[in-house]
């Protein structure tokens, strides 16, 4: 059942087993709150076994692309279109976000970006990667990086 996120009160349902919750639920209410202010979009998001196909894209673009496979278990995802962007999240266990991003039009921006929330380790599939520090009144210190996509799809 989708899940709509509000980043006025920050909710950590769907990511109560996480061992970090509510700096997940923080994260989460960030990502939502950039898309309404940006481009007036509702972020919700589904449980993972709902949304399987979001899921997949991720897990296939990250071993496509860097042979990436993520070892935590994923909770929430969701999909959607913003502006000639097609946008996939995934929220996992450990305290990580992934987000593809994914210009509809050939030429346009596509890559892969990484969130980790505060109190996380680095996971061990994403330790080639150095993370850049962003602070957050929602989700305090976030961690993030990202890599480009070269191939389709």
């Amino acid at each position: 059942m989708p899940y709509t996120v509000d980043f006025v009160n920050v909710s950590t349902e769907g990511l109560e087993s996480s061992p970090v919750p509510e700096a997940l639920a923080g994260l989460r209410a960030n990502e939502a709150r950039y898309y309404k202010n940006k481009y007036d979009h509702v972020f919700t998001v589904s449980p993972a076994s709902e949304a399987k196909e979001a899921l997949d894209r991720v897990t296939s673009i990250l071993k496509d692309e860097r042979d990436i496979v993520i070892a935590s278990p994923a909770l929430e995802a969701t999909d959607f279109e913003v502006e000639g962007l097609r946008m996939t999240y995934v929220f996992y266990e450990s305290g990580l976000a992934i987000n593809v991003m994914y210009a509809v039009e050939d030429g346009g921006k596509r890559a892969v970006g990484f969130k980790l929330s505060d109190g996380m380790e680095i996971p061990d599939e994403l330790s080639k990667f150095k993370f850049a520090r962003q602070k957050s009144k929602l989700a305090g210190t976030i961690r993030g990086s990202y890599f480009v996509i070269k191939g389709e799809h």
